[in-house]
């Protein structure tokens, strides 16, 4: 006589669990292309070499009559980018949260950013405008998305599992990173075989990621359920009244705002390295394209490592100490990048290396540590904010990098100038009592945190 397996509600319960989480780790495997490929490597040096092609003799343009400096145009619109996407993330948010109803918002937001990606294949000429419009679009898009993104970490984890399952979302976005970047390198190098000039080949490479990005978008959009709303989220304000009710409620949490602070100061000087270190290896340091690829293919390549590792760490150290150690690390590594001598290959791969090491493991174990400190019901309208200082809020960093740059006319002074994000951060977030943060949420607190 056969005996027949039944499976128990809780075995059922975390295999649909798993089945979400893997499916939750291809949205970063989609949209990382377009963090790695365009924004990282190549749209920086591209668009500021067609800016430089509009250009008066005296080295600027004039988008909308405001003479801005050629090589001050990408940090810019980077700016511009981030502050469109502070104003529409919290309403975003807070209809999430409302209805209940992510995966459309997911859905709309994603495939807007990978519409403007694509469309940067008719990136050429003096058409820096066009360049800059689409850059702003794509990056906006790209926040509100993985705002939205972010926002199911506190649903399908537990808190003991948010460390380990944010750690192998960053490792798959950095392994999708580096796969695609391999493909771009031989695009790139080998052009001329290929049949196309050197810049057809960067506007596909930057095309291409907005193609990859929407189609795998859709394996996160399958697998990912939508949670119904509390009565009480049905209930909520709409509009900018919803907002000021959502920063109303913050106020109650002050433990998790001043992890917020620490955040958006630390974080800000990451996000501008990723997006400026290309510019700084291109028109300081002198180096070639093929160089900065191969040099972004080694962050990629030790990011996937660097997060699963500092991921570990945390298991055993928690994660705040894991990440003032990154921070660490991030400050000693960004003072030596003001060193590295020009037309050196080998130092800027060093500095990448370095780079690579922290990069996953210090925003993996942000968003994990941050997901702790989310009231209970409240996880879109929260990361709408988490997601301003992941993003929304990074538009000082760019600023205060193209402002010294158009001072100075020293991309070294532009990038020694982030070295205090670091310092600031570190001291912000060693003063947050975590562990009290997480109960005044209404969380239970994980062993170690």
């Amino acid at each position: 006589m056969g005996t027949d397996t039944v499976r128990s509600p809780a075995a059922d319960e975390a295999a649909d669990r798993r089945r979400e989480q893997r499916g939750w780790y291809f949205y970063d495997w989609a949209c990382s292309v377009y963090s790695t490929s365009v924004l990282t490597v190549f749209l920086g040096p591209y668009l500021t070499s067609v800016a430089e092609s509009a250009a008066d003799a005296e080295g600027f343009v004039h988008p909308l009559g405001v003479p801005v400096r050629a090589g001050s145009f990408f940090a810019y619109a980077v700016s511009l980018s981030v502050i469109l996407a502070v104003l529409v993330m919290p309403l975003v948010g807070a209809a999430a949260d409302r209805t209940g109803r992510k995966k459309p918002l997911l859905a709309a937001a994603a495939y807007t950013g990978a519409a403007a990606t694509a469309g940067m294949f008719f990136l050429d000429g003096e058409r820096y405008l066009l360049g800059g419009a689409l850059l702003i679009v794509a990056n906006a898009a790209q926040s509100v998305a993985m705002m939205l993104y972010n926002s199911y970490l506190p649903q399908i984890a537990p808190p003991e599992e948010r460390d380990a399952v944010s750690s192998r979302g960053w490792a798959f976005g950095y392994a999708a990173g580096a796969l695609v970047l391999v493909a771009n390198l031989v695009l790139y190098t080998g052009h001329d075989a290929f049949g196309v000039s050197e810049g057809t080949a960067v506007r596909i490479c930057l095309a291409s990621a907005g193609l990859w990005w929407g189609a795998f978008a859709l394996i996160p959009l399958r697998r990912l359920r939508d949670r119904r709303a509390p009565a009480r989220e049905a209930a909520a304000l709409p509009g900018f009244r919803q907002l000021a009710a959502t920063v109303r409620d913050m106020r109650r949490h002050p433990l998790t705002l001043s992890f917020l602070l620490a955040y958006l100061v630390y974080n800000d000087g990451i996000q501008t390295v990723i997006s400026q270190a290309s510019v700084y290896g291109s028109k300081e340091l002198g180096l070639g394209q093929s160089t900065l690829i191969v040099a972004v293919l080694l962050v990629q390549v030790l990011a996937v490592a660097g997060a699963l590792a500092l991921g570990r760490l945390a298991r055993r150290y928690g994660a705040k100490r894991t990440i003032l150690g990154s921070l660490v690390a991030w400050t000693l590594t960004l003072a030596a990048g003001y060193f590295l001598p020009a037309g050196a290959p080998v130092w800027f791969f060093v500095l990448a290396a370095g780079i690579g090491l922290v990069l996953g493991g210090s925003q993996a174990l942000s968003r994990s540590l941050f997901s702790h400190l989310v009231p209970p019901g409240k996880e879109a309208e929260y990361f709408s904010a988490y997601e301003m200082s992941d993003r929304g809020m990074s538009w000082l960093g760019p600023l205060l990098f193209g402002l010294t740059y158009q001072l100075t006319g020293s991309y070294r002074d532009a990038i020694i100038s982030l070295v205090g994000f670091f310092v600031l951060g570190f001291v912000l977030l060693a003063r947050v009592p975590v562990r009290r943060a997480i109960t005044d949420a209404g969380n239970p607190v994980p062993k170690r945190i």
